[in-house]
């Protein structure tokens, strides 16, 4: 005798486990009566689309996204509403609600609905409470919620999902060897030759740096990259020396190593397996963003006598030009604001260089840490630079944090330098650097720039926030700052309006 069941499901279970299960006992002749075996076809979701075409055809909700997850089909729920995006609260949340989400992004049921901003804190608005879903919603948005109060939700609570997603078996064409724990080494690639044989073989150390480990770290499943390494002499790897991969470069989010761009023709300077790139992964990440409103509320110009200016100008402050004039007299124009920088990451955000390294400026008697932590750029409407500034990471430090959190780095005699999760370094707009010197720089309409580590030195969990944009207005007097924004703020149209804005105004005032 054996045994035969069947299953019946209204579609919104989480997994084939749920569904109700009939079990009969039937004749050990008895083959599956009035049916045949159960066959099911699967649609790839965008991500994991061949080709462009097909990745257009399957593009998924243009109005819910995750972001913060270190894998695949992981992250912080965040939904679109009117022209930008906001957060979910995690009251209620449950497998089901998750499920929702997680088709709508073009992959599977939910293997984990997350609670207490797991994933990271969102910031802005928190648009969503008490979200309640049947599993038969194409989208979040038709499910039933409540809306936001202050009182209700904070960014503590913002919702997260782990989604099922398809295995790709991308990890068996990548290891890392030589380290001292599982999540560091030198990194070797599967190689198959024209015979059909397979080897491994060691990457070109040159250029390689945090967005290439970003991916590496991803397709191993080790979670972030903490550093991009182009020398890996001090770790005894294997017995690997052939270079079979150069010139590596990726935007960071592909999910393997061979979407990126390589050279065709493997070349590299420096052919010693010493060279070759390396790898420091972690399960958690900083991620830094600006609170946009505060640059909004405290930009303003000060006219500022040259003599006050020795200082910044030894720290390469101004612009070009303020070296060709009559030293110390006469002024210069600072367009002057406050930069609050907020970690609201997984991890605290630390100085790449350890403080051995740092140098030390005596005019301002202060270390730095970092050789550019921001670039400010005043842009006109077509995106050429018409004036900037920078921002030398000289004291790293909580300001302030969250309630409930406390500080861990302040510079003072020669301390720790750093940003804990859950706190913010406030840069005041009196202080030296803090500016961009527009002396130079006519009246008219122009786009207000700041990118926080500019040069990926720090690894982070999320880098498409660290851009923030104002529309800028100046009538050589006075300058307006409006439409603040962090980089992934807005819709994609309201950011393609933002981006037109100052050349309409332009031609609206001529």
């Amino acid at each position: 005798m054996r045994g035969r069941s069947t299953r019946t499901s209204t579609s919104t279970e989480v997994h084939l486990a749920a569904c109700p299960l009939e079990f009969n006992l039937v004749n050990s002749t008895d083959t599956c009566q009035g049916g045949m075996p159960a066959v099911v076809s699967c649609v790839p979701g965008p991500e994991y689309a061949q080709n462009r075409a097909m990745k257009k055809h399957l593009k998924s909700s243009g109005t819910v996204r995750l972001k913060g997850g270190a894998k695949t089909g992981e992250g912080r729920v965040e939904v679109l509403k009117g022209s930008e995006w906001g957060t979910v609260c995690d009251d209620r949340w449950n497998m089901q609600t998750a499920s929702v989400v997680c088709r709508e992004l073009g992959y599977g049921s939910a293997k984990e609905a997350l609670t207490g901003a797991r994933m990271g804190q969102g910031i802005g608005p928190i648009y969503m409470n008490e979200v309640q879903c049947t599993g038969h919603e194409r989208s979040l948005w038709n499910c039933r919620y409540k809306n936001i109060t202050d009182e209700d939700c904070k960014h503590t609570e913002d919702a997260a999902v782990r989604c099922n997603v398809p295995y790709m078996g991308f990890e068996k064409t990548m290891r890392i060897t030589g380290g001292r724990t599982p999540y560091e080494g030198r990194v070797e690639v599967l190689r198959t030759s024209t015979n059909g044989t397979q080897h491994w073989g060691l990457i070109c150390g040159e250029g390689w740096g945090t967005k290439e480990a970003m991916v590496v770290c991803r397709q191993l499943g080790l979670g972030y990259s903490n550093h991009g390494l182009q020398e890996t002499w001090y770790w005894d790897g294997s017995n690997v020396t052939n270079m079979v991969m150069s010139g590596v470069k990726c935007t960071g989010n592909e999910l393997s190593l061979s979407q990126c761009q390589h050279h065709k023709t493997v070349t590299c300077s420096k052919t010693a397996a010493r060279f070759s790139a390396g790898v420091i992964c972690s399960e958690t990440a900083s991620d830094l963003v600006l609170n946009a409103s505060l640059v909004q509320q405290t930009a303003y110009i000060e006219d500022r006598p040259l003599h006050m200016l020795y200082c910044a100008a030894e720290e390469d402050c101004l612009s070009k030009s303020a070296a060709k004039v009559n030293w110390p007299y006469g002024h210069r124009r600072l367009l002057r604001f406050s930069s609050q920088i907020h970690n609201i990451g997984r991890a605290d955000f630390r100085p790449k260089a350890g403080r051995h390294s740092w140098v030390w400026h005596a005019c301002h008697g202060h270390y730095h840490s970092m050789d550019i932590f921001t670039h400010y750029d005043l842009l006109s409407s077509n995106g050429t630079k018409v004036a900037e500034g920078h921002k030398a990471s000289f004291c790293l430090e909580d300001s302030d944090c969250h309630e409930g959190v406390s500080k861990r780095y302040e510079c003072a005699n020669f301390g720790e330098q750093g940003i804990t999760v859950g706190c913010w370094d406030l840069y005041r707009h009196d202080i030296d650097c803090q500016w961009i010197d527009i002396t130079d720089v006519k009246p008219g309409n122009y786009i207000m720039q700041v990118v926080i580590n500019p040069n990926f030195e720090v690894s982070e969990s999320d880098y498409t926030n660290n851009a923030m944009k104002c529309n800028c207005k100046y009538d050589g007097h006075r300058i307006w700052f409006h439409n603040c924004h962090t980089g992934d703020a807005f819709s994609e149209e309201a950011e393609r309006n933002f981006e037109r804005y100052p050349g309409q105004l332009n031609n609206e005032i001529s």
